[in-house]
């Protein structure tokens, strides 16, 4: 089974394949997915690299975290698969302290639920196109 190692801090632009000469280096079976931007197509600066040894994953990791690459210092870390809910960063940093989760903030954007008095914002600007319609209507008694 591969190991997935997280490689953050990338810069925005960089040589993928100056990254995967540096990648080869430590050793061979590493395989690196930069995650790209949607809509433009850039990098979003972090990327995966799946390791199929668990010896060569730690020597990644020993030697690429906080090394400096294209003017950034790279994080590389294992990569913890997502969990629905909850925190997700639990472990240790760098320096073998234990991390504090971060504080969990509610944004919502918009919500499904019901609020007594507002229309849902979603369909806010087609309630105002329909009640203009409705207002402007002549009709005979």
């Amino acid at each position: 089974m591969s190991i997935r190692l997280y490689i953050g801090n990338l810069p925005q632009t960089f040589d993928e394949q100056e990254l995967a000469a540096l990648l080869k280096s430590i050793g061979e079976g590493i395989r690196f997915k930069a995650v790209l931007d949607r809509e433009t197509g850039t990098s979003r600066g972090f990327g995966f690299a799946n390791v199929d040894d668990e010896k060569v994953a730690d020597a990644l990791i020993e030697q690429l975290n906080g090394k400096d690459f294209g003017g950034s210092n790279l994080r590389v870390e294992r990569s913890e698969r997502r969990e629905s809910g909850g925190n997700r960063r639990v472990g240790s940093n760098a320096n073998g302290q234990p991390q504090v989760a971060r504080k969990a903030v509610n944004k919502v954007v918009h919500s499904d639920a019901k609020s007594e008095g507002a229309p849902d914002p979603r369909w806010a600007g087609e309630l105002s196109k329909l009640k203009d319609l409705l207002g402007n209507q002549k009709t005979a008694v």
